[in-house]
């Protein structure tokens, strides 16, 4: 398994926010992480990029434990994710809030490229030609140039997105990729995790779309009250009592 968690929790103060969480996600595989609002699902997107550690339990990438390692650790071994609330940098073009994401692809050091080595224009040129094949896959190509507080809460959704996935992470992590966007866009969301998974890498999806989950997720863990109430296929997870209770109601 590419990530796997076991008996992972974390309290703040009294609350248990994620108890006793275990699950895996296998390499190429979408996983999706669903639940009521307040489930622990941001929460355990935190702990598993590191920006929170957890009380207890474990979280390995592949056969090493991660839970333990800072934030750009864990990226620099292959996690990235989005955010809830859009964190680009407003005053920086859609291409270069990307070109930002592929730092950890680069090998020449940042004293180097702040003097213009001559060695690094090579590298320089190919990190913004990948930044815009990136945009291209995300179908913002054609607002490269535009500075990213001018773009739709849609489309600013989708550089985020290019962005994690500049640095050609082994799993990327969703935190709700398709709010704010209309069913066209969600439309284009969903063919982009897709054609992700297929070249291998692994994608862990929080998402309050049930549609877009059962759809393009292989596998689904159903959080409740920071506790896991069902892992299966979409099929089996659609079918679960204990779901259609406590989330799924008459959308099952």
């Amino acid at each position: 398994m590419l990530l796997s968690l076991a008996d992972v929790r974390r309290t703040f103060g009294g609350l248990r926010a994620v108890d006793g969480v275990a699950f895996e996600v296998a390499e190429g595989e979408v996983h999706g992480l669903i639940g009521p609002n307040g489930a622990g699902k941001t929460t355990l997107l935190n702990l598993v990029s590191g920006l929170i550690r957890p009380t207890g339990g474990e979280i390995r990438l592949g056969s090493r434990r991660i839970d333990r390692l800072p934030t750009h650790r864990i990226a620099a071994l292959g996690i990235t994710r989005t955010y809830q609330n859009i964190r680009l940098f407003p005053a920086l073009s859609a291409a270069e809030n990307v070109l930002v994401g592929s730092h950890l692809r680069r090998e020449d050091p940042v004293w180097k490229r702040m003097v213009f080595w001559p060695g690094c224009r090579r590298e320089e040129a190919d990190a913004a030609q990948w930044a815009l094949s990136l945009l291209a896959r995300v179908g913002m190509s054609e607002r490269a140039a535009e500075r990213a507080s001018t773009l739709s809460y849609g489309e600013q959704r989708r550089v985020e997105i290019a962005r994690a996935l500049a640095s050609a992470p082994r799993a990327l992590l969703l935190d709700e990729p398709t709010a704010g966007m209309n069913p066209t866009e969600v439309a284009a969301i969903a063919g982009l995790i897709r054609e992700v998974a297929r070249s291998g890498q692994s994608v862990l999806l929080v998402e309050h779309n049930v549609k877009l989950v059962m759809d393009v997720c292989d596998r689904i863990t159903v959080l409740n009250f920071g506790k896991v109430i069902a892992d299966g296929t979409p099929a089996e997870v659609a079918a679960d009592p204990g779901v259609i209770a406590a989330y799924l109601g008459s959308e099952a």
